[in-house]
């Protein structure tokens, strides 16, 4: 392999002859290569998890930050064509660092797509149409500036990159009410293997379906989704209510259990875990549950709902706010109250910590044994916290295989599990075995054959993709872990629209079989006709 400086003049040169230079001229300052001094700060400007960002994690060759489409497919059709591996961010957010760490394929650069991020809001088709490297919180600030009275039900955290945060479902505090991000995408752009642009009639409705929930870089690029707005109360009521172990927290907790998939839908009490300190001037520890909430209508509808349906909480007038739909977005994201809505333009990433993190889903209540068994191991962690997003309304009443993400009907709730630290490399063995014991522990009390996993919640100790041999076998491991049976149909798809399976990362759907030899040289096949 030529060294760094030449591999990206090939590149830059190919990518010239690719593009379509009239819309936009290529300028050499989108290019970012180990010797620049940006690089670092480009590299690390929305990557999320420090551990992959240390001096032994392996580094691409080069940045490329393209302004326009045609760039991008230029991108694909020389990346085969110069023989290096692609990995293609919007956001960052990938737990396992996928999107900017290729653990086993070098040489490799990285497509950041953060420089396209326009979003267009139609309020008269209830649409709009937005670009793959905007963020979540662009497009909820986009839709309040059009309307009080539209929204999107996706994420909860602000800098997640949209491309693809809906490739794995995105789901947020109006799921219950709406279902998922992907389940509100009526079209896409799409860049294939061979380069070309493709919107949904272009790719035929199984890749369309691939790519709602199938997991992100598998398919091809995400130019760009059409997303389908959802209609929100002018006014909107939130709350937060912090519960202790000594104030009853397990008793409550599990009451939850019991009742959350089961509330008016227009309620969604979700649920963060961990240690606090008991006492302001003690080193003793307790455990902290918060039960934060949206509820889509006013104060006096909450209460009447949380008097009937979840009483043990002891709900009250003063716990709630009134605000836009837009400001509670704000709130659930953790900003201040009366902060303006123009911070979701500035939304980058303030993440410098490492962390692991695992998924499960609940079918039936833990028992209050086993939740004193998390408590304790919780008090053993530094700076752990499990999330309780709650499950029924809409996602139980949406089919399995709707889309690729199938954990719906029979749901109880999801958690994620997280554990957080400071000193890079050094305690990583750790707080991974920590983590590991713990989801161990629960084992028994979650899903079982398989025991289900959220895709955007990537976690590489499911199993591992091997280069660009993986077979089908080896991947289904993991694979009906995040899809179940849909793993089956996915298979089937990257084997029709890439099967030379150009488009691979650790966890990316492998095909069944591999593509003519001709197909290594760039020449390309028409898998689509």
């Amino acid at each position: 392999m030529a060294d760094s400086a030449s591999t990206l003049e090939n590149f830059i040169q190919c990518v010239s002859l690719n593009s379509d230079l009239s819309v936009l001229p290529l300028s050499n300052t989108l290019f970012f290569s180990k010797n620049n001094s940006l690089f670092t700060s480009v590299l690390e400007s929305s990557a999320q998890n420090q551990r992959y960002l240390v001096p032994s994690a392996p580094k691409p060759e080069f940045i490329f930050t393209p302004l326009t489409d045609s760039h991008v497919q230029a991108s694909v059709t020389c990346s085969i064509q110069l023989k290096l591996h692609l990995r293609v961010r919007s956001g960052g957010h990938d737990y396992e660092g996928l999107s900017y760490v290729s653990r086993i394929e070098t040489p490799f650069f990285i497509l950041d797509l953060a420089n396209l991020r326009s979003v267009n809001v139609d309020i008269q088709s209830n649409t709009a149409w937005i670009q793959a490297g905007a963020t979540i919180g662009e497009v909820y600030y986009r839709i309040a500036q059009k309307s009080r009275v539209h929204g999107y039900p996706a994420g909860l955290c602000m800098t997640l990159g949209v491309g693809g945060h809906i490739t794995g479902g995105a789901y947020g505090s109006m799921m219950r009410k709406y279902g998922l991000g992907a389940d509100n995408v009526v079209d896409a752009r799409i860049v294939d293997v061979n380069g070309r642009i493709l919107d949904r009639k272009a790719m035929g409705e199984d890749l369309f379906w691939a790519i709602r929930g199938g997991g992100g870089a598998s398919f091809g690029i995400i130019l760009w989704w059409r997303i389908k707005l959802v209609p929100v109360p002018e006014t909107v009521t939130v709350f937060t209510v912090t519960k202790t172990l000594e104030q009853g927290a397990t008793k409550l907790a599990h009451r939850w259990q019991e009742v959350v998939d089961k509330l008016d839908e227009n309620l969604f009490i979700r649920v963060l875990i961990q240690p606090a300190s008991l006492g302001k001037n003690t080193t003793k520890r307790t455990i902290s549950t918060g039960y934060q909430a949206l509820f889509l209508g006013g104060i006096n509808g909450l209460l009447q709902v949380m008097r009937k349906s979840f009483p043990e909480l002891g709900l009250t007038k003063k716990d709630c706010a009134q605000m836009s739909w837009i400001q509670s977005v704000l709130y659930i994201a953790g900003y201040p109250t009366g902060t303006p809505n123009e911070v979701l333009l500035q939304a980058t990433t303030s993440s410098k910590v490492s962390f692991k993190a695992k998924s499960d889903f609940v079918r039936n209540p833990m028992p209050e044994t086993t939740l004193d068994g998390i408590w304790k191991r919780f008090l053993e962690e530094e700076n752990p916290l499990t999330i309780w997003t709650p499950y029924g309304g809409k996602m139980s009443k949406i089919s399995e295989t709707e889309i690729p993400f199938p954990h719906r009907k029979g749901t109880i709730f999801m958690i994620q599990y997280l554990t957080i630290w400071f000193d890079g490399d050094k305690s990583t063995n750790k707080h991974v075995n920590w983590i590991q014991k713990l989801y161990d522990y629960t084992g028994p009390y979650v899903s079982k054959f398989p025991r289900e996993a959220y895709v955007n919640y990537r976690d590489l100790d499911l199993g591992i993709n091997y280069g660009n041999g993986t077979d089908f076998i080896q991947a289904l491991g993991w694979g009906n872990k995040y899809f179940k049976s849909n793993f089956n149909r996915l298979v089937r798809v990257k084997t029709k629209v890439d099967p030379g399976n150009f488009f691979r990362h650790e966890q990316s759907i492998p095909p069944l079989i591999h593509a003519p030899k001709n197909f290594s040289k760039g020449e390309g096949v028409d898998v689509m006709h």
